[in-house]
């Protein structure tokens, strides 16, 4: 395969051409030291057998971040605590370039302390606060400080550095015409637009010597109106090129656009590779594709076809970090894959939580969760074969235990099933297909079309019984008229168990009545009625806004703030801020208001003496990504 084949970026060897690149992960202490956990973090990726691994942004200034709890190299200080990270990677056959930033724009005073700094004083429109525009005298500095870090890189024993020129921060906002105004020698003109990225190349080359690589990092199209595009970003690589850039890393985007930056699942594989393309035809040196490149095949192909000479694989990194050893070694077969939901990554973020992975819960806990197998085996019985309890029982196995997993209909999967039919959820069903050849080749014994009551438990006889039953649809019986007979459950129509067809009126705009409404929308008429303010609010930014597009598309008519009151003769009664409307020749209402635990089991077993495990919804309602990881701790804690 090309993937594993060599490759150099300068004087820089690497062993393959598959790249974890940069993603902020909120693990460093708050004056930019590694912890424990980051270095752990990145010495699994390292073990896995990436070529290359890209840190986080790294501030060249304590007052350069978009994060509290980024990495820093802004202070000799910072060296030493460093070099433990560079030598764990080193030892575990790795190589690590360290990504440095200065977030520009792309921040705020709550973060930093003071005003953003940028190079005109223009809002960036998604965040809240005007820059200051920096004078000339400061710009010479921050190149100075630029230099500076990389060298401090040098120090610490990392093995390249990159240039953040993407995602609208502050090199990049110099290059943009989306951001920069400017009418002295570092605007006006393409050349003078990429004065600042060229003369912080120079500055790191005088300090640190042509042989340490440059990668320069840049969004190859913004993706808003007035930003860069292809042809100007081909121009800006060959540039970046001549000043002694090593390599061309194609990212794209800008906060304004960020749900380019990190794609969903509704975005094609590859889809941006053909930006790659594009740079790679104006440049001599390596150059590095981006975006939703989750699969090998994908990457072999981008590769294969000449649009690239490396693949970063950022995300497909959290949910395997051992993915290119287990494809090395011909176990492909037990690769997790990210499946585009961004709950883990960057919703975690986005609530200043540490980065996570819903298909794999070890990501980011390497220091704290004891993989290694028990001294005891104990006799596990997993009751639900959703994908909560299909997670437990892989876990039990996985730790030596001999389980069981029961499931009552014919099928694992649970409501995983049609959580995966809705437009561009297809790739979620990875995850079973995971879990499933796991249990199978860790040995786990599934019983489908089996009730596990209290009397079947007390004959099993297990040590631990770990409850995954999950949750049913909720209709609210209080609403007049939900007992007739086209009202129906989203639950049932994305299981294909009813026909829905021509005027629909979806009552819930959450996720799942979200997605249920997107799904119709294709063939029918579809209406959501929501009592809150905004649809979707329990899903992440990314996929939502490719939903509104397509709902705007589809022509999806949106109630929100309005309280349905009564579904009558094919029409629907609602009240928004206290008028009452009606919405008529209604030919089927779809009750999309949430899901109740499923708690029969537990009554039932009150007095068991064996130990009782609740997880997922059995253990009250939550999404998949707490489900999972709540599955994954309590396998790992039997005893």
């Amino acid at each position: 395969m090309k993937a594993f084949e060599p490759i150099e970026i300068g004087k820089l060897r690497l062993k393959n051409r598959l790249v974890v690149s940069a993603m902020v992960t909120n693990y460093c202490n708050a004056d930019g030291t590694p912890t424990e956990k980051y270095i752990a973090y990145h010495e699994h990726k390292a073990r896995g057998g990436w070529g290359l691994i890209i840190t986080e942004d790294y501030a060249i200034a304590p007052n350069a971040g978009g994060f509290v709890k980024l990495p820093g190299l802004w202070s000799d200080s910072q060296i030493e605590p460093h070099r433990e990270l560079t030598r764990r990677i080193h030892e575990a056959g790795g190589k690590i370039a360290v990504q440095i930033y200065h977030a520009g724009r792309e921040t705020c005073s709550t973060v930093t302390g003071e005003q953003p700094v940028a190079p005109f004083a223009v809002k960036e429109p998604s965040m809240p606060e005007t820059p200051r525009e920096l004078t000339v005298a400061e710009i010479h500095n921050l190149v100075e400080q630029f230099g500076d870090c990389a060298l401090r890189a040098k120090k610490a024993g990392f093995d390249a550095v990159e240039l953040h020129g993407a995602h609208g921060y502050l090199i990049g906002a110099f290059a943009s015409p989306f951001a920069n105004k400017r009418s002295d020698e570092y605007g006006g003109t393409l050349r003078g637009r990429a004065r600042f990225a060229v003369e912080i190349i120079h500055n790191i080359k005088e300090k640190c010597g042509n042989d340490f690589p440059v990668i320069y990092r840049m969004s190859t199209v913004e993706y808003v109106e007035g930003g860069l595009e292809i042809e100007e970003a081909k121009v800006l690589a060959r540039f970046m090129e001549e000043a002694g850039a090593d390599c061309i890393h194609c990212s794209q985007g800008v906060y304004a656009s960020s749900h380019i930056i990190t794609p969903p699942s509704i975005v094609a594989r590859g889809a941006y590779a053909d930006n790659a393309k594009e740079i790679r035809s104006a440049v001599c040196i390596p150059v590095i594709a981006v975006g939703r490149i989750n699969d090998i095949a994908v990457a072999e192909s981008i590769l294969q076809s000449g649009k690239a000479d490396l693949v970063a694989m950022a995300r497909a990194s959290l949910a395997d970090p051992e993915m290119p050893g287990k494809v090395l070694a011909g176990r492909e077969d037990e690769v997790m894959h990210c499946i585009g939901c961004l709950q883990g990554c960057i919703g975690e973020n986005g609530k200043g939580n540490c980065v996570r992975c819903l298909v794999n819960p070890l990501t980011g806990m390497e220091d704290e969760y004891d993989m290694s197998p028990v001294k005891e085996s104990r006799k596990v019985l997993v009751v639900g074969g959703g994908v909560t309890g299909c997670e437990a029982a892989v876990v039990a196995a996985m730790k030596g235990h001999r389980v069981t997993l029961v499931e009552k209909n014919d099928r694992l999967g649970g409501q995983w099933i049609p959580a995966s039919v809705p437009p561009g959820k297809s790739e979620f069903t990875s995850l079973l297909v995971w879990q499933k050849r796991m249990m199978k080749k860790l040995g786990v014994t599934v019983l489908l079309n089996t009730t596990a009551d209290a009397e079947f438990i007390n004959r099993y006889a297990p040590d631990t019984v770990i409850v995954a039953t999950g949750s049913n649809p909720f209709i609210p019986q209080s609403i007049r008229g939900v007992e007739k007979n086209f009202v129906v459950t989203a639950h049932d129509v994305l299981n294909g168990k009813v026909e829905v067809s021509g005027n629909v009126v979806v009552i819930g705009g959450g996720l799942v009545g979200a997605e249920t409404a997107d799904f119709l929308s294709v063939y029918c008429k579809v209406n959501i009625i929501e009592m809150l303010p905004l649809i979707m609010k329990d899903g992440e930014h990314a996929p939502s806004v490719y939903m509104m597009q397509r709902f705007n598309k589809n022509k999806v008519e949106i109630y929100t703030s309005t309280k349905l009151l009564e579904i009558g003769d094919h029409n629907i009664t609602a009240e928004h801020r206290g008028q009452t409307f009606t919405i008529d020749c209604v030919d089927y209402v779809v009750m999309a208001i949430g899901v109740k635990t499923d708690n029969r089991l537990i009554e039932q077993l009150e007095k068991c003496t064996c130990d009782v495990v609740m997880v997922g919804d059995a253990n009250k309602v939550k999404n998949g990504y707490q489900g999972i990881r709540e599955a994954y701790e309590a396998a790992l804690n039997i005893k």
